[in-house]
């Protein structure tokens, strides 16, 4: 019987199983993942009892109650907003000069901003303090994102160090409508929950307020909880878009549809040529299918080293120059 030749159609269809194989498997990524995310509407929920407690600390529900009588008496009155974001500070010790360029501590009020909105920004600075995250959203949705058509929440991820594009901007745009904001959408019940009566202009930057040390830490360390999060998306993506880079190179090498079906059932995925048939070039080097599929899987299960091993690798390394010595 005569090997059927893989052209860019099985091509396509094998690349894109293995996609969706790649996804499912229960790596060291996809778990920690999977970790983080459980754990998120728990530690947004405990932020925002700390958050809570400050702002009704400053503005009381005595005080709220007060302006909203007399917004609603007063036509010419409007003080009472509702916002999810705030600015916060406590006085702590800061590095200075003196007027010798001595190194002193001094007294200031150091302030960062939280926005507890769905597409707040997750670690913000002086400079970027009111930019948004969408990255959030779409690691938190993602299951849901991916059931819609034309949505895509590994968008960012797939067009990293990218300029813009149509493409980028088709999913990015399709994404933020699907999980809306205050208007409709998991993004409009998000700020909702996480909302708050004020007093004064809806603008946060026009308010800053005083809250203890330890609150500070405490939202300062949510916020980097929410980026470790965002970040295991992007390690478990990025770690399928490395393996499916591999793949198509090897695909790309591969004459014959066997070929092909070797390396998917190397990788733990079986098909037959049947189910890409009925589903429906030369690379300069030819990956075997089983090295192919060995480098690939060491593409996945990564974790970092802890501080104990690193130092008894150096001492491994030290002891072996020693003795060539």
């Amino acid at each position: 019987m005569s090997r059927i030749r893989l052209n860019q159609e099985y091509r396509n269809k094998i690349g894109n199983r293995l996609r969706v194989h790649a996804e499912q498997e229960d790596t060291i990524e996809k778990q920690n993942y999977d970790k983080l995310k459980g754990e998120q509407i728990d530690l947004n929920d405990n932020a925002w009892k700390i958050a809570e407690k400050i702002v009704r600390r400053h503005y009381t529900d005595d005080d709220v109650a007060k302006a909203r009588y007399l917004q609603d008496k007063f036509e010419n009155v409007d003080t009472i907003a509702k916002d999810s974001c705030f600015h916060f500070h406590y006085m702590g010790e800061v590095e200075s000069r003196d007027y010798d360029n001595n190194p002193i501590k001094e007294t200031k009020a150091i302030e960062k901003h939280f926005d507890f909105r769905l597409n707040g920004s997750i670690d913000v600075d002086n400079n970027s303090s009111y930019s948004h995250d969408s990255e959030y959203g779409y690691a938190l949705y993602r299951d849901e994102l991916k059931a819609q058509d034309n949505c895509n929440p590994d968008i960012l991820i797939e067009q990293e160090g990218k300029d813009n594009n149509p493409h980028k901007t088709k999913y990015v745009e399709n994404n933020n409508r699907y999980l809306g904001n205050d208007d409709k959408g998991y993004g409009k019940q998000w700020n909702e929950k996480y909302q708050l009566d004020l007093i004064g202009r809806n603008y946060c930057r026009d308010r800053s307020i005083a809250c203890t040390e330890q609150e500070f830490m405490i939202l300062q360390d949510w916020k980097k909880q929410k980026a470790q999060f965002v970040m295991a998306h992007h390690k478990w993506i990025k770690s399928i878009l490395d393996q499916m880079k591999e793949i198509k190179v090897g695909l790309k090498g591969y004459k014959y549809l066997d070929e092909a079906i070797e390396l998917c059932t190397e990788l733990g995925m079986p098909i037959t040529d049947a189910e890409i048939i009925r589903t429906n070039s030369t690379g300069l080097t030819i990956y075997n299918p089983k090295n192919l599929a060995d480098r690939i899987k060491g593409m996945k299960n990564k974790r970092e080293k802890t501080r104990e091993e690193k130092i008894a690798e150096r001492l491994a390394y030290m002891k072996a120059e020693k003795s060539v010595n």
